[in-house]
């Protein structure tokens, strides 16, 4: 059995066919730098010629000095009837400079004859020929099996012996594409195998999508079944529903398969990585992914989170350390007093399950959730309430009143927020406008207060999210308004609830305010 690996990334060409995602040159540089630190073994650019944006990556590639990643070029083989020393597309492909082309070719009959519009002969000489031309000029070459596992239930003799083209031209690879992400796992595994069988796991790699849910699963089939090198994408970016995710593979791996990668020394890197991906492709990331998400290792169920606060693999898989993640413990109506006690050391309190005051914290967040508060998102705002049940909340300020007006004046709307408090027993009048409601009382509101705590000044509204609890009640529904803050050293949420979505923002606006002065 091989237990190296080989990781093949395909983010910057087949994840960024994904609907939403786009890299600038830059963004592909960084992405590329970043993979090679991580230890990737091929980082698959994208199409040369194909639009401005990959020529000036590739162009700008060649001056990259990465350590141990091989970038790598994606085109097709040679067209029908043109010698591969002729055909337009290799040569742009060959000027790319990459030490690794990776080139498709059809393996579905069906395709050849209706895509191609060639001869079955023809098309395993285009194979041939275009991977022999790329070697004969120093090149790498990785051959990708387009469709394979279709092309093989329809005619195995002729999906085998397109295999067999490549490797007579040379190819270093060949990637068994499993193109429309429609195969189930025994299919995989035993077409895999065959595969195996005929080359040598050595030889044979697999590419996977993930249109059945299942790109992981069938990827790591096709590890188990021999194949030696996994493509994939950082998050499972991709075409239609994405490609086989790389953050579930790569743990998968080397933590439950007994393999190992060249990347393996750095998988408590890995949470770190899919954020990074995620902050370039302007995506929130999934909370729920596995291994790298923020809820993978959060336990809601107070048996849940007492169980696993004593004996950690009681309800986890894995240390979550492994993978650069944290065990967290949310909080609800559902908690007890264990969940509370260690929800509240996480955030540095210290919190007896036996104080007297432990009852009444539970009745108050429970008839609280019952209002439509919720906590999970809410960090902040629960380390304020705990800390008021403690008597240990302090007043920094007192509301004597606000207000908030919109006007329209034209095509231009505006809305003006007016804010008294008193700040160390002085009465502060303010009034600030801006284009919406919520930013004009936040804004009034750090102007109130900046002068008496000038760290206010480094904070930052972040996001800003509503939710309708009762809609069947129209506009009188009660509303719960969650709010992220950030200082540029840490990032908190707060939580607002009222039939007024107004007076909502309010209370989340104002606890995100305290908890930044409480942290100070």
């Amino acid at each position: 059995m091989h237990t190296t690996i080989k990781i093949y990334d395909t983010t910057l060409r087949d994840g960024t066919q994904g609907e939403g995602i786009s890299f600038s040159v830059t963004d592909k540089l960084l992405i590329a730098q970043k993979l090679d630190h991580f230890g990737v073994d091929y980082i698959e650019g994208g199409f040369p010629g194909s639009n401005p944006r990959d020529i000036a990556f590739f162009a700008e590639a060649q001056t990259l000095q990465l350590k141990h990643a091989r970038l790598t070029a994606f085109g097709s083989t040679r067209r029908a009837g043109v010698a591969a020393s002729d055909d337009a597309q290799l040569r742009t492909l060959l000027d790319s400079g990459m030490p690794v082309l990776t080139i498709v070719g059809k393996t579905w009959l069906l395709h050849v004859a209706e895509i191609l519009r060639t001869t079955p002969e023809e098309n395993l000489a285009m194979i041939e020929d275009s991977v022999r031309y790329f070697v004969a000029q120093g090149r790498e070459v990785i051959y990708d099996a387009e469709h394979f596992f279709d092309g093989y239930l329809d005619n195995p003799d002729y999906a085998m012996r397109t295999l067999e083209a490549a490797a007579r031209g040379g190819a270093s690879n060949l990637t068994l594409c499993e193109t429309n992400g429609g195969k189930l796992v025994p299919e995989v595994a035993r077409i895999t195998a065959a595969a195996v069988a005929r080359f040598g796991g050595g030889l044979i790699g697999v590419h996977c999508h993930n249109d059945s849910g299942l790109g992981v699963a069938v990827s790591l089939a096709g590890i188990e079944a021999g194949a030696t090198l996994v493509q994939g994408t950082m998050n499972g970016y991709g075409e239609r529903v994405g490609n086989a995710n790389l953050t579930t593979i790569l743990p998968n791996l080397v933590l439950k398969m007994g393999r190992t990668a060249h990347c393996a020394p750095r998988l408590a890197e890995l949470r770190d990585l899919s954020l990074f991906f995620d902050e370039l492709a302007n995506m929130r990331p999934d909370p729920k992914a596995p291994f790298v998400g923020q809820s993978a290792f959060a336990h809601k169920g107070g048996l849940h989170a007492n169980a696993a606060q004593k004996v950690a693999r009681s309800y986890e898989h894995i240390d979550p350390a492994l993978v650069g993640n944290r065990t967290r413990v949310l909080v609800s109506d559902m908690a007890g007093r264990s969940s509370l006690a260690l929800k509240a050391r996480e955030m540095g309190l210290e919190l007896d399950e036996k104080r007297p005051e432990m009852k009444a914290l539970i009745e108050e967040l429970k008839e609280r959730e019952f209002r439509g508060y919720e906590y999970e998102a809410a960090d902040a705002s629960f380390k304020l309430l705990v800390m008021n049940s403690l008597g240990q909340r302090r007043t920094f300020f007192e509301v004597e009143n606000y207000r908030v007006i919109i006007e329209r004046h034209g095509e231009e709307l505006w809305a003006e927020a007016t804010v008294k408090l008193t700040v160390n027993g002085e009465s502060v009048h303010t009034v600030a406008e801006e284009t919406g409601p919520v930013s004009a009382l936040d804004k009034a509101l750090r102007l109130a207060l900046e002068k008496a705590y000038p760290q206010l000044r480094e904070m930052t509204l972040r996001d800003y999210k509503v939710r309708i609890l009762e809609s069947n009640l129209g506009a009188g529904s009660r509303t719960r308004v969650l709010i992220e803050s950030g200082d540029g050293h840490r990032i908190w949420g707060t939580v607002g609830v009222s039939d007024n979505i107004i007076d909502a923002s309010w209370e989340a606006l104002r606890e995100a305010v305290e908890f930044k002065l409480a942290q100070s």
